[in-house]
């Protein structure tokens, strides 16, 4: 379904709002979409050029699901809390298999109760607050990344967009941003326009989509985007309340708790392993999304640093791919040896790890039974180029150039912010946030 456009059909169109009530209220309304006249994309995405960014396994396998099992229309725009929101597809069933909710009428069809009815391959609108991580940890380091970049004027000095904007758009499931005029904000998404509007959306784009699952009583699991959706949370223009639409991978809301946790411990969308490689229980992760409520695992935010240089993301990537590399590093790389507050020394320790990972054989079992070349081994470190070049060099470039690396963004951003209380070991972590408004900009 390369390329798909519009097309006349009845619609679902799922939204999601904050209430009391832990199943998530939404509503479904049929109407025969328009004919609309294609417009042709300016240009291809600057994220799928880089290669960075690639059609995700799980995506195309709900697209596969959907297709099979029913066509696949496309949702029109509405309000709902100043963001867009807009589902496809009438499918009959999940892509999984597994029930409906009790209560849920086949669609299309009246309108639906809650977010217990959604399907594989549904589109919800979200605000941050209501989702649950899957995870206990993540790389701080990456989210210091996109704060120190949202927050700094180089972009734009370049005659470019400021990041958070093409991040946005990509994870909504609309390209990347085309119009950003002075004063927009992410809080209000009808400031600026993207590449794609919604209900445009093409199987490339839709893969960029983070996924969630619904679970016992229509609550929001998060099963990919912990980083960039707590980059929306922690930055100035964004916040808890911010809108974003997730791409539905399962719904098991039927299921009992233990039911479910089982069911999400077989498909692998779920980490119960902690910031020292320790197992903890489901009862240990994070309630919402936030730095404060986060561990920081060292081992996955370098890891983040080595993509494109000891690894790149194959099509069909093992979940948590990040972390089972992270758990092969702690026995080959100590950073207990480096100074990860400065920039030369946190680039010996990304030399090193990707250096450990290119140059491993590709048969190695790494982590969970999977090989090294099954994770994205890189038969060439730094795809065979010098160091100065590449994406070696790119990463090694200061914050000084006019086209800073990751790394120098990260290390600004570190040590110019209060250090985020972890949470207590053994116990959910705080429900608090860094004051993040309070944040100065990082330097231009």
């Amino acid at each position: 379904m390369t390329g798909s456009g519009p097309r006349s059909a009845a619609t679902a169109t799922i939204t999601a709002t904050v209430g009391a009530d832990p199943a998530i209220r939404t509503r479904s309304e049929a109407r025969t979409a328009r004919p609309r006249t294609a417009r042709p994309r300016a240009h291809r995405s600057r994220a799928h050029q880089s290669g960075a960014h690639r059609f995700r396994p799980l995506a195309r396998r709900l697209l596969v699901g959907a297709i099979a099992l029913g066509s696949v229309a496309f949702g029109s725009v509405f309000p709902a809390g100043g963001a867009t929101a807009a589902a496809y597809g009438p499918t009959r069933g999940t892509a999984h298999g597994s029930p409906q909710a009790p209560g849920c009428s086949p669609r299309p069809g009246p309108a639906v109760a809650s977010a217990r009815c959604a399907r594989a391959g549904d589109l919800l609108d979200v605000t941050l607050d209501q989702l649950r991580p899957t995870q206990p940890s993540v790389g701080f380091d990456q989210i210091y990344y996109k704060l120190g970049r949202y927050g700094s004027t180089k972009d734009e000095q370049a005659g470019n967009v400021n990041k958070r904007f093409d991040d946005w758009c990509e994870t909504n499931g609309q390209g990347e941003a085309a119009s950003v005029p002075p004063g927009a904000s992410l809080a209000d998404p009808a400031s600026f326009r993207c590449t794609v509007a919604v209900g445009e959306e093409t199987d490339g784009t839709r893969a960029a989509m983070k996924t969630v699952v619904v679970g016992p009583g229509g609550a929001l699991y998060l099963t990919d985007g912990h980083h960039t959706l707590t980059s929306f949370l922690e930055t100035p223009d964004g916040g808890p309340g911010l809108h974003i639409r997730l791409l539905v991978a399962d719904n098991l809301s039927a299921l009992t708790p233990d039911a479910f946790w089982r069911t999400m411990r077989e498909r692998k969308w779920v980490w119960l392993r902690d910031e020292n490689d320790r197992p903890i229980t489901t009862d240990q992760l994070p309630r919402r999304l936030g730095l404060a409520r986060f561990h920081d695992d060292r081992y996955r935010g370098l890891v983040y640093f080595t993509r494109d240089i000891g690894y790149q993301a194959p099509d069909d990537a093992a979940e948590y791919l990040e972390f089972l590399w992270g758990t092969w590093l702690r026995g080959r790389v100590d950073l207990k040896a480096y100074d990860l507050t400065d920039h030369a020394s946190y680039l010996s320790a990304v030399r090193a790890a990707s250096e450990e990972m290119s140059g491993t054989d590709g048969d190695t079992v790494i982590a969970d039974g999977r090989t090294a070349d099954e994770l994205g081994r890189m038969a060439e470190w730094n795809a065979g180029k010098k160091p100065t070049g590449g994406e070696f060099g790119k990463l090694s470039a200061p914050l000084t150039d006019a086209k800073p690396g990751k790394l120098a963004y990260a290390l600004d951003y570190r040590n110019r912010v209060p250090a985020v209380r972890p949470p207590r070991p053994g116990r959910p972590p705080a429900h608090a946030r860094p004051p993040v408004h309070a944040v100065p900009r990082a330097h231009a």
